[in-house]
């Protein structure tokens, strides 16, 4: 295929320009606040990396015995992901996911990991998703968003995946980060610097480099098919809307406190 990715394909509505300027980034503004974030917003980091991995599935072989799959270069372009969110460098040297990196960040921070770590457990013991977020006691709105999350990934549709992860996660993650890496300016390092490697990890790869290649990929599976297209923006404004629930959830909360 040598389909090109031109602005009109996808159509998200006002959904990207209204998560860019929500109000929860003028809200974080505090050690206690961006606690509070981050504790709601791991959960979105974690269901990241089943998106990943759902992505992974559909143009690479995961299983044995080994076949080729048939689009070379989306291989490539998705090992290239996950080499990257799976297993990236750290500064004071060695590898880890960026959910690794993210939950280290909340313990530096003072956040409370222990709702993400019984999700993990849970998993871990054979829960369903559904029974997991239910054991975690996950907060509603983290919730909600996981469980949209994965009715993308359980739909089974390659444009629909592909989609999610480009333009509900690559494309606008760095326009959200550099909010929160600002307001992360005058805090204390020692506490935050981990969390703020994380952040600028994130907008240099993802901006540089796993846009394009995201992007890439969906013109290669969307081609000329309209109906692709249709679906693809289709699923990427349900996940941009998701996100923006999921702040007003997180700022509603923060309002409230």
């Amino acid at each position: 295929m040598t389909a090109t990715l031109a602005p009109h394909h996808i159509d998200v509505g006002d959904a990207r320009d209204r998560l860019v300027h929500h109000r929860l980034y003028g809200l974080v503004h505090s050690p206690e606040r961006m606690r509070a974030f981050m504790e709601a917003h791991v959960f979105a980091v974690w269901d990241f990396q089943c998106l990943l991995k759902a992505l992974q599935q559909k143009f690479t072989c995961t299983d044995f015995p080994w076949l080729p799959t048939p689009d070379r270069e989306a291989r490539r372009l998705v090992n290239e992901l996950v080499l990257d969110e799976e297993s990236d460098e750290l500064p004071e040297g060695g590898h880890a996911s960026h959910f690794e990196l993210y939950v280290e960040s909340m313990q530096d921070a003072g956040a409370d990991t222990r709702p993400i770590e019984r999700l993990l457990d849970a998993l871990a013991a054979g829960a369903t998703v559904p029974a997991a977020l239910a054991a975690a006691r996950v907060p509603g709105p983290a919730a909600d968003f996981v469980r949209t999350t994965f009715s993308v990934i359980e739909s089974g549709s390659m444009p629909a995946i592909a989609a999610a992860f480009t333009f509900g996660r690559e494309d606008v993650i760095p326009d959200m980060f550099r909010h929160l890496v600002s307001s992360l300016a005058e805090q204390d390092p020692a506490a935050w610097g981990r969390f703020r490697f994380y952040l600028e990890r994130h907008i240099a790869h993802d901006d540089a480099k796993h846009a394009p290649i995201c992007r890439r990929i969906v013109a290669r599976l969307c081609g000329d098919d309209p109906a692709k297209w249709a679906e693809a923006s289709r699923t990427a404004r349900e996940c941009l809307e998701a996100r923006i629930a999921l702040w007003e959830g997180i700022a509603a909360g923060m309002q409230a406190g």
